[in-house]
């Protein structure tokens, strides 16, 4: 096979591309201006969680000695430690340029985000009663100087960073360091009392700033000064391999764990005094292969996914009322209708409520015996966890897969599956050395012809909060060959030394790489006879090198393939020799886009799939994931229906390149911004007759 200079990308700086992307929407001046902000904070929050896990994972590896070649698409670690550093310090600057651009609209606006130092009387009075009720009670505050051993900063909290100078007779000043934690249990944006049309708010930082005085009120200084710092620790999971203790303990340990683990960046309000720097970094003990990024006055940007509303609902992207799945009736019974015939729910377009209302329906229904499924995450106060709660004490048998590995939601499924087994739900906690990602349910119901089954597979989570903004399919079915086989897949969780066959459903770990090499080569084996050949895939993150070379295999025999992939993406399309038959977008806009779907030609009959997986080495090799055939020809063709209408997106979609600059896709042809017109594509349905 003929090898390219650039045959791939690097994952992890795909992925700062795929945040500047993020990036480019708060610069957006199409996008609400409030949502702007938003998009800031979602672009900080996905740095803060890549330096926990990507950046850290990178680090592990130079501090091991290794090179990581192997694993890191033939570049080093530590040239990667550093070109990840200068890649983010550029976003970072840019970032401040954005917010600055966007304060001056909100000014335009009548919305005032003012410092300490630009307050009037009225605003004084508020910002001291407001300190003294809400925050004073609430701050934590240490003295530096005394102490033998560093305070341990917990992650990703905010911090700012106190230098004193003592008033004295002598000529060397005596300085004095603090450290302050902004609360996390305040809101950072606090409202002022609105002065005619103009609305005023201060960020918390600053109003701790303009109290400092009555914080260190014990202490005479001559000045003093305040800046922002905070540290970003490394989120792998160590685990116990002690055998007297419980997957749970192990998993509780080591989330316990990780507030305690290696920093990987330090982040630093730029204008923070020299002497004040360099206490913290020796005391912190700031090592070479750390991420030391000197930032702005604020940091922990991620707040501003927060941003009050202020009631300004011309500042906000337009609420869209979940529309119904057409046919099916959330009134009548879900179990009776999908009897006949298979239906799709695509969120956050439909509502959400179809979930709901088959697990609440299967807990109530007498002739329902048991309920399986699959819990990846659950919404705060989850209707989904009540309704197998529910059912349990309908005497139905619930069982439940939990994953407690669930990244940074360990602890919340932890807390879960202690009450749903304090419930009496049958819980199963993962497979060894995999984690469980399928998004599946299955219910077995008494009827006169025997046992039947109904379930549902989806490509997300069941989770009514990120239901509203996640786009993802659910398939609703009855079909039993189909659910015969994902009855299957739970027997894989109870026996794992047993590997199922399957004729319909693509599982992971053992079958889905197979499978989508044999429907590839099938692509491929078309084209060479002329017959009709393409793919067509859409997916969050394609890292897998295996599957970026069978789709340069197919490429070059003259398959046309189309890529819509949010996140991630290794492959380089549109390289003359490799590439040249391969296409690729990615579309960041309202809707985060998180289904999986999967098309191929074959021949004139297409073979459509959905999946809870992406195209990367963990999802293909080391978790059980699970992809769904779909035979009926309506829901069929309504996938290549919204696949097509993402293709045609020529406002909201970014074109990957050898060139890897985010341009976005310009055309001269009508403007089409998918995620409206996916909407409006349910609506025109739901009035067909």
């Amino acid at each position: 096979m003929v090898k390219f200079n650039n045959q791939y990308v690097n994952r992890e700086i795909s992925w700062l591309w795929f945040n500047e992307r993020v990036l480019q929407e708060s610069a957006d001046k199409n996008v609400p201006l409030i949502e702007r902000l938003r998009f800031l904070g979602i672009f900080s929050n996905n740095l803060d969680e890549f330096f926990k896990v990507r950046y850290a994972t990178v680090k592990r590896i130079v501090e091991a000695g290794k090179t990581g070649k192997s694993v890191l698409g033939g570049e080093k670690a530590k040239d990667l430690l550093e070109e990840i550093t200068e890649i983010v310090i550029r976003q970072q600057s840019k970032s401040l340029v954005i917010l600055k651009q966007i304060e001056a609209e909100l000014e335009r606006e009548n919305i005032f985000i003012i410092r300490e130092t630009a307050l009037n009387k009225n605003q004084k009075e508020f910002v001291k009663e407001y300190f003294l009720q809400n925050v004073s009670p609430q701050l934590m505050t240490i003295i530096l100087n005394d102490l033998t051993r560093f305070p341990t900063l917990k992650d990703t909290a905010a911090y700012l960073a106190v230098k004193m100078i003592i008033k004295g007779a002598n000529v060397k000043k005596e300085k004095r360091f603090a450290l302050i934690e902004i609360p996390k249990g305040i809101d950072r944006f606090v409202v002022l009392p609105k002065e005619g049309d103009k609305n005023y708010i201060i960020i918390l930082d600053d109003l701790i700033r303009y109290c400092l005085s009555n914080i260190f009120t014990m202490f005479e200084y001559e000045s003093i000064s305040a800046h922002m710092i905070k540290i970003t620790r490394d989120a792998e999971l160590d685990m116990d391999n002690d055998l007297s203790k419980s997957f749970i303990e192990k998993i509780s340990l080591s989330v316990e764990h990780r507030k305690i683990s290696d920093p990987v960046r330090f982040v630093y309000d730029k204008s923070i005094a020299k002497d004040t720097l360099a206490f913290l970094k020796e005391k912190m003990q700031i090592e070479d292969t750390d991420s030391v990024i000197p930032g702005g006055r604020y940091h922990n940007k991620r707040d501003y996914m927060g941003f009050p509303s202020l009631d300004r609902n011309d500042l906000l992207y337009d609420k869209i009322r979940p529309l119904p799945v057409k046919g099916l009736s959330i009134e009548g019974s879900i179990l009776e209708s999908i009897t006949h015939k298979d239906y799709l729910q695509y969120t956050p377009y439909h509502t959400f409520t179809y979930i709901l209302k088959f697990l609440r329906e299967a807990a109530l229904d007498p002739k329902v015996r048991t309920i399986k499924i699959t819990v990846y995450r659950l919404a705060n106060n989850s209707q989904v966890a009540a309704s197998l709660i529910n059912a349990v004490k309908n005497g139905k048998q619930v069982t439940v897969q939990i994953e407690l590995q669930a990244r940074f939601d360990e602890q919340a499924n932890i807390e879960y599956a202690e009450q749903l087994q304090a419930e009496g739900v049958k819980l199963i906690f993962g497979v060894p050395g995999l984690k469980v990602h399928s998004k599946i349910c299955l219910i077995e119901r008494e009827e006169d012809e025997g046992l039947k089954r109904y379930g549902f597979i989806s490509t997300g989570n069941f989770n009514e909060s990120t239901a509203k903004i996640y786009t993802d399919y659910t398939l609703f079915t009855s079909h039993p060959p189909i659910l015969k086989e994902l009855n299957k897949v739970f027997d894989f969780f109870e026996t794992t030394y047993k590997i199922n066959k399957y004729k319909h459903l693509i599982v992971s770990p053992h079958y889905t790489k197979k499978v989508f090499h044999k429907l590839i080569e099938q692509e491929i084996a078309n084209a060479i006879v002329g017959k009709e050949a393409y793919i067509k895939i859409k997916m969050n993150s394609f890292t897998s090198y295996e599957m970026v070379d069978k789709l340069y295999e197919a490429s070059r025999a003259g398959v046309k393939i189309q890529l819509i992939v949010r996140g991630i993406c290794c492959l380089v399309p549109g390289v003359k020799g490799m590439s040249e038959n391969i296409e690729a977008i990615s579309i960041v806009d309202k809707f985060l886009e998180h289904t999986r779907l999967f098309v191929f030609a074959n021949a004139g009959n297409p073979k459509v799939y959905i999946s809870s997986a992406d195209w990367m080495t963990r999802n293909l090799d080391y978790r059980v994931e699970v992809g769904c055939p779909i035979y009926d020809e309506d829901i069929k063709q309504e996938l290549m229906d919204t696949f097509e209408i993402c293709w045609r997106d020529n406002l909201k979609a970014r074109v990957f390149s050898e060139k890897q600059d985010n341009a976005y896709r310009r055309s001269r042809t009508p403007k089409h911004r998918s995620q409206f017109e996916t909407y409006d594509y349910y609506v025109k349905k739901l009035k067909e007759k």
